[in-house]
């Protein structure tokens, strides 16, 4: 199998991704008994996972169509070499996103191996789905996808994501193969005190996309001194919204409570809760936050966390807004998968 056919049908499953994300009309080579189906299960997804919300899924669909073009996907693995002999790799993945193990599915496939995949009970659907369009649109991936509920085993190598602590059962479970681990990271943001109020909204949108359940959500902000946090809320007002989503509002509620109860200070706008806190990791409905007199004291904090830290958006880094809009080569954890998956090719 070519490079090509994978990289056009790819491509045409990301037209029909950004038609539904679009609320545009059907594409004339997805039949409609295929687009009433994958608009069904949109639908339902939320009774299964109730943070995957039809915005939620529609965004992951926006987001994955944008990396489905061809001139793109040329672009992008126009670096890499293709497997002449496919081997095996095992996908375990994780579920806090819809789709979130798309890339790697994604990056498998373009670097000519076959994709053995177990799926997180929280995203089980999705995927499958796409892949089954994929399969109508060039019938040899056939061949090249595979999803498993109970034990992996036949492959060459596995890519697993999943916590911290799973991935200690990972590198014992996996010694003997070829394996990429990622644990558990998140974004933090940084602010010198210029921003505008459109750039702080943006920020907005690193914060609560996903109900900040993602990696590349912003869990930590760090502000100059002198930095007026009133200037942050009344920019953030836009997402208020939030609280009405039931799961968010439980661990928004859950959270003032228990530092109430403690004594805990915190600031209040009533859909976030902000704690001054050094811990890079706070729990969903809360950033913490951290005030900094010189940069080189954020830059050390970067640089001691790295490890840690997905990303980084704000002063010198990202753009506010663009944290969950990673670009083809943007590796989670920083670690070249196509490079990863060429090296037993």
């Amino acid at each position: 199998m070519k490079r090509s056919q994978i990289i056009n049908s790819f491509a045409t499953l990301g037209s029909v991704l950004q038609a539904i994300a679009k609320d545009k009309h059907r594409p004339i080579y997805c039949s409609s008994q295929d687009w009433e189906l994958l608009l069904e299960l949109i639908q339902r997804e939320q009774h299964y996972n109730g943070w995957f919300t039809q915005e939620v899924i529609k965004n992951a669909f926006s987001e994955i169509s944008n990396w489905l073009v061809i001139e793109e996907l040329e672009h992008w693995l126009s670096a890499y070499s293709f497997a002449e002999e496919p081997k095996t790799v095992a996908l375990i993945l994780p579920g806090n996103l819809p789709l979130v193990g798309f890339h790697d599915f994604l990056c498998v496939l373009c670097s000519g191996h076959k994709a053995l995949v177990k799926l997180s009970s929280e995203d089980a659907r999705l995927l499958p789905a796409l892949a089954r369009l994929l399969v109508l649109f060039d019938p040899a991936l056939a061949s090249r996808i595979e999803f498993v509920s109970g034990k992996l085993s036949d492959y060459t190598a596995v890519i697993a994501t999943g916590s911290n602590n799973s991935m200690l059962h990972f590198k014992q479970y996996f010694v003997k193969n070829p394996h990429l681990l990622r644990g558990h990271r998140t974004s933090i943001a940084v602010l010198d005190g210029t921003e505008t109020p459109e750039e702080l909204t943006a920020l907005g949108q690193d914060i609560f996309q996903y109900f900040g359940k993602g990696c590349r959500n912003v869990t930590q902000l760090w502000i100059p001194e002198n930095f007026e946090l009133n200037r942050f809320f009344e920019a953030i007002l836009p997402y208020a919204d939030v609280i009405n989503h039931k799961k968010y509002g439980n661990n928004y509620d859950y959270n003032k409570a228990v530092h109430l109860m403690n004594q805990v200070p915190i600031l209040d706008n009533n859909f976030l809760l902000l704690k001054e806190n050094n811990e890079l990791h706070s729990p969903l409905s809360m950033l913490h936050y951290q005030r900094y007199s010189s940069f080189k004291e954020v830059e050390d904090f970067i640089l001691a966390n790295k490890d840690q830290i997905q990303c980084v958006v704000g002063y010198g880094y990202l753009p506010f807004g663009a944290a969950q809009c990673p670009q083809l080569n943007d590796y989670a954890d920083g670690i070249d998968t196509m490079q990863f998956l060429g090296n037993f090719a």
